[in-house]
């Protein structure tokens, strides 16, 4: 089993999509994922990207999204550790690659800061990865 850290972005391509990941990986983020999510969705809507039911919609894929969701001590003190090491003004970017170090063997990152950061830290995947066998 290949396990994939994911960020909110790509949860919200994930939902948007009509593919199901494969059977033979799984799904891990922060807690804080499927909060982050709906306030870049909220974001489209205020924008007028994106139709309040059409984020709805998402919000309730995303929700049946299955995933193994961190928060514990030890992750949380593993994104403090980077995000001073690296200077990074939060955890909240430290959080994703924190799971991705401890719980992953590779994070999928739409977010291109996040992925930028990510790199040359943990391995970074695609989104189509998580459609391949």
């Amino acid at each position: 089993m290949t396990r994939f850290a994911i960020d909110p972005l790509t949860l919200i391509r994930l939902a948007g999509g009509r593919r199901e990941v494969s059977p033979g990986h799984q799904l891990v983020a922060p807690n804080s994922i499927r909060s982050l999510a709906l306030d870049l969705l909220l974001e489209q809507v205020r924008n007028g990207e994106l139709s309040e039911k059409a984020a709805m919609e998402l919000h309730e894929r995303m929700t049946e999204t299955k995933m193994r969701l961190l928060g514990d001590r030890v992750s949380r003190r593993t994104a403090w550790q980077m995000a001073l090491e690296h200077g990074w003004p939060t955890v909240h970017v430290a959080e994703y690659i924190a799971v991705a170090t401890l719980q992953a063997d590779a994070l999928v990152a739409e977010d291109l800061e996040l992925a930028a950061k990510a790199a040359g830290i943990v391995p970074l995947a695609n989104l189509t990865d998580l459609f391949a066998d």
